[in-house]
C-alpha cells in the first residue's frame, strides 16, 4: 500500500512562465444566459425537519444515545443549514449529536486539516450546534469476498448510532448504480486515508460500481449507520430535493437520487468548445476541480474516454478557489492554467490526495502562464485546424456555476440559432474578454 504522507521539505524550483508574444487574437465576449433545471427548496429546514420526522425515521433516535453524523469536504447548498436541522432534531429527541468528517484523505489526511475544511464549510460547532471529533484512525469492519478490507472511521464505529449527509450527483470518474452520495461517503469518505487508498488500489473506474454496492452491505451490516440524507441539487446550487433513507433503502432509494440528479445539475447547452475559461477551479466544486460530467473529459484518470458532457479542446483554469485550501487534484486534467493559480496550491495536500486516489497524474503540472490574457491567447492558437478569430470560446465561473456564461463571435451564430429549445438568449452586447492582464467579463454591468 502507498504511504500517502508527504515530507514538508522543499526544493527550490522555479517554473518558467509563458507569455504570449500577441494577443491580439484575444475576443470579444457576449454574456449569454442558459436555461437550467430551477426548481428549489422554498425551506430547507422544513424540509429535513419533515423527513426526520417520518415514523420509521424518528423511531432509531433514541434517548442518550451518541450520534455521530457524517459529513464531507464538498460545498454544498446549504449545507450547514441542513446540519444544523439535524443536530437540532437529534437534540430534541435526547440524543448527543457530534460531527465526524467523513472525507477520506482530504484536508492533508490530518484531523486538524480535516476539521478546518468543515469549518470553512460553515460548519463549525458555533454555527451548526454539536461538536466535531475527528480522527484518521480507523477499525476494519470486515474484508469483502475478494478480500478487500472495508476500513471505517474509529470514533463513529464506537458511536451508538451514525446519520451520513451527503449530495448525490454523477461521479467523476466512474459509472454505476451508487456513484456520489450516501453509499460512497459511507465507504470511501469514512474509511480515512488508510481506506481510500485501499479501495483505489482496486482501480476505481474499473470496480468501484461493484465495491461500494458490497462495502455498503457489510458496513450497515456492522456498522451502527441510523439513515442517510441524501441532497440532490439543481442547476443553480440551491436543493431541489431532500430524501431520508433509513441503512437498509440506501443501496435501493439512492440509485433514484442519482437519475434524478443526472437531470438538475448544471450542464453547457453547447455539444463542441475549441476554448473553455474556467474562471475558478477547487474541490468545493467537484471533487476533481471541475466536473468532468460537464466538460466531457476525464481520459487520464479513468484510462479510456469520457461519455458525456460538452466536447472541449483547450480547457483553461484561472484561479483556485479558497475552499479547496490548496488541494489541486485534477490540475493534472488541465492544459493551460495561470500563475496566479499556480500559486495557490499546496502541493502537500494535494500530493496526499492523488496518492491516496492513486491517481499521481492529475498532480501533474499543465503549461503555466503569467497572466490570464498570456493563457487565453495561448489556448486560443493551439486549437488544431482552428483560425484564431474563428475559435468557440466560452467563459465560466466553475463548471457548478453555469447559468450565465461569456462566448466568443465563433458562437454567435450557434445561440442565435439555439439548438436547444430556447434557451440560450444574449444578454448583453460584445465586450471585451480580458481587460488589462486578467479576464473580467463578469464585473461591468449590462444588464
Amino acid at each position: 500500500m502507498v504511504d500517502c504522507l508527504v515530507s514538508s521539505r522543499r526544493m527550490a524550483v522555479e517554473i518558467p512562465l509563458y507569455t504570449a508574444p500577441d494577443r491580439a487574437c484575444l475576443p470579444l465576449v457576449r454574456r449569454v444566459t442558459q436555461a437550467l433545471y430551477d426548481r428549489s427548496l422554498s425551506d430547507v429546514a422544513g424540509a429535513v425537519a419533515a423527513e426526520l420526522a417520518r415514523a420509521e425515521i424518528a423511531s432509531q433516535i433514541k434517548p442518550g444515545a451518541r450520534i455521530a453524523i457524517a459529513v464531507g469536504s464538498r460545498g454544498i447548498a446549504s449545507i450547514a443549514i441542513v446540519v444544523k436541522e439535524v443536530v437540532a432534531t437529534l437534540r430534541r429527541a435526547g440524543a448527543e449529536p457530534f460531527l465526524v468528517p467523513a472525507m477520506g484523505s482530504h484536508g492533508a489526511s490530518t484531523a486538524a486539516g480535516q476539521v478546518e475544511v468543515l469549518e470553512g464549510l460553515g460548519m463549525s460547532e458555533a454555527a451548526v450546534g454539536a461538536p466535531i471529533r475527528a480522527t484518521m484512525d480507523t477499525v476494519q469492519l470486515g474484508t469483502l469476498d475478494d478480500g478487500t478490507p472495508i476500513h471505517f472511521d474509529a470514533i463513529a464505529a464506537a458511536a451508538d448510532g451514525i446519520v451520513v449527509i451527503n449530495r448525490v450527483k454523477p461521479h467523476t470518474g466512474f459509472r454505476g448504480k451508487l456513484e456520489s452520495g450516501i453509499a460512497k461517503m459511507l465507504v470511501l469518505g469514512m474509511g480515512k486515508a488508510l481506506g481510500v487508498t485501499t479501495m483505489h488500489a482496486r482501480g476505481a473506474s474499473k470496480s468501484f460500481d461493484v465495491l461500494i454496492p458490497r462495502g455498503l452491505e457489510l458496513i450497515v451490516r456492522r456498522a451502527p449507520v441510523l439513515f442517510g440524507l441524501g441532497l440532490v441539487e439543481n442547476a443553480y446550487e440551491q436543493l431541489t430535493k431532500i430524501e431520508v433513507m433509513a441503512a437498509d433503502q440506501i443501496a435501493t432509494r439512492e440509485p433514484h437520487l442519482l437519475e434524478f440528479a443526472r437531470e438538475t445539475m448544471a450542464r453547457l447547452l453547447f455539444d463542441e468548445i475549441d476554448v473553455l475559461v474556467l474562471e475558478e477551479i477547487g474541490k468545493d466544486v467537484s471533487g476533481q476541480g471541475f466536473d468532468p460530467n460537464v466538460v466531457g473529459r476525464n481520459a487520464r484518470s479513468i484510462g479510456g474516454e469520457w461519455g458525456g458532457g460538452t466536447s472541449v479542446t483547450r480547457l483553461v483554469a484561472l484561479g483556485l478557489s479558497a475552499g479547496s485550501h490548496g488541494n489541486a487534484f485534477g490540475i493534472g486534467e488541465l492544459d493551460i492554467v495561470t500563475e496566479r493559480l499556480m500559486q495557490s496550491v499546496d502541493l502537500e495536500s494535494t500530493y496526499a490526495n492523488v496518492i491516496a486516489c492513486t491517481h499521481i497524474e492529475l498532480a501533474a503540472i499543465p503549461i503555466v502562464a503569467a497572466t490570464s490574457a498570456d493563457a487565453i491567447a495561448l489556448a486560443m492558437h493551439t486549437v488544431p485546424g482552428r483560425d484564431p478569430s474563428k475559435v468557440r470560446l466560452v467563459h465560466a465561473r466553475s463548471t457548478k456555476d453555469l447559468a450565465e456564461v461569456f462566448v466568443s463571435e465563433g458562437l454567435y451564430e450557434y445561440v442565435a440559432n439555439d439548438a436547444r429549445s430556447s434557451k440560450l438568449a444574449f444578454s448583453g452586447p460584445p465586450r471585451p474578454l480580458v481587460v488589462g492582464d486578467e479576464a473580467r467579463p463578469w464585473t461591468a454591468n449590462d444588464r
